[in-house]
């Protein structure tokens, strides 16, 4: 691997030492407030953005912040060839600016403050300037996301499907700039779909099931059950939902990918040469880290004394 890749490497590996760990994490989703938590988060790398956050979703929104800064800064260590690494990861982010644009222009609230992505934005500079709903939608026809995202912004099931077909394109776009990401983009891909066939219910929209299908296949479009989805499904994926036996334990599901997506990134960080494997281990590991705090955070702000979510994640 050529040299330009070293000082990256040793910046990933670096960073995810500074990760918070499923142990502590935990021990937060114990803690009895938020409040609590929070404090016990003071000397983590997530506390310069916690300070002064009130609330849980304060709280929440400084843990990804923090994220969406760990991947800028990586990027900065990155040679050019690695850049898209850092991009596609922070699709994410723009995923999340781009839901509550389209919410604000269908007469929903006001959107959040929008992420700051700078040179890891895909498209959202000329995003952000559309003023209606159908301006989004031929400026994301015309970008990276594709036509079939830019259809999604009009149809009328609203922005659960604008989310869903950017989150299909996010996964295929992952896994085009980063083989070992792969696996993981077809769990998530594949648990998309059965959110959309088991719990939204109906036929899914179009868009979706056109980015779905590259990755999927067709049979899975008339499952008309969880099992039958699961069988429809390539044999590659079927792992992905083992052991669920209904759409109310998709959840199970979700948390197991975060898991399996942190155990191969600990094998990328620990086993690769330097080189873009051991940066996308390390955005793997913070990426998952954050996803564990934050699950931490809400059971803390329930007072439940522990969480479910990172027990199935264990």
């Amino acid at each position: 691997m050529k040299s330009d890749w070293v000082a990256a490497t040793v910046r990933a590996r670096s960073m995810a030492h500074r990760r918070v760990g499923a142990g502590a994490s935990r021990a937060l989703a114990a803690q009895p407030t938020v409040e609590s938590a929070l404090s016990s988060l003071q000397e983590s790398g997530y506390a310069e953005r916690l300070r002064g956050a009130s609330g849980l979703a304060a709280a929440e929104r400084a843990v990804q912040e923090t994220v969406l800064w760990q991947l800028r800064v990586l990027a900065g260590w990155l040679p050019a060839s690695g850049t898209a690494i850092a991009r596609a990861a922070a699709g994410t982010f723009e995923i999340e600016n781009i839901v509550a644009l389209a919410h604000r222009l269908t007469g929903g609230a006001a959107a959040p403050e929008p992420y700051h992505l700078g040179a890891l934005a895909t498209a959202w500079p000329r995003l952000a300037a559309a003023g209606s709903r159908e301006e989004l939608a031929g400026v994301l026809s015309a970008t990276a996301w594709g036509a079939d995202v830019g259809a999604a912004t009009q149809t009328t099931a609203g922005t659960g499907a604008l989310r869903d077909a950017l989150t299909v394109a996010w996964a295929r776009r992952l896994a085009g700039v980063a083989a070992p990401a792969r696996p993981w983009c077809g769990a998530r891909c594949a648990l998309t779909a059965a959110r959309i066939l088991t719990v939204d219910g109906g036929t899914p929209p179009a868009p979706a099931v056109h980015l779905l299908r590259p990755v999927l296949g067709r049979s899975w479009e008339t499952a008309r059950s969880l099992a039958e989805f699961t069988a429809a499904l390539p044999p590659s994926l079927r792992p992905a939902l083992q052991g669920v036996a209904s759409p109310k334990e998709l959840w199970r599901a979700e948390a197991r990918l975060h898991a399996a997506v942190e155990k191969d990134g600990f094998q990328l960080l620990r086993g690769s040469m330097p080189g873009p494997d051991v940066v996308l281990g390390a955005i793997a590991v913070l990426s998952t880290d954050a996803w564990r705090v934050r699950a931490a955070l809400t059971s803390a702000a329930a007072g439940s004394g522990s969480s479910e979510v990172l027990d199935a994640a264990a």
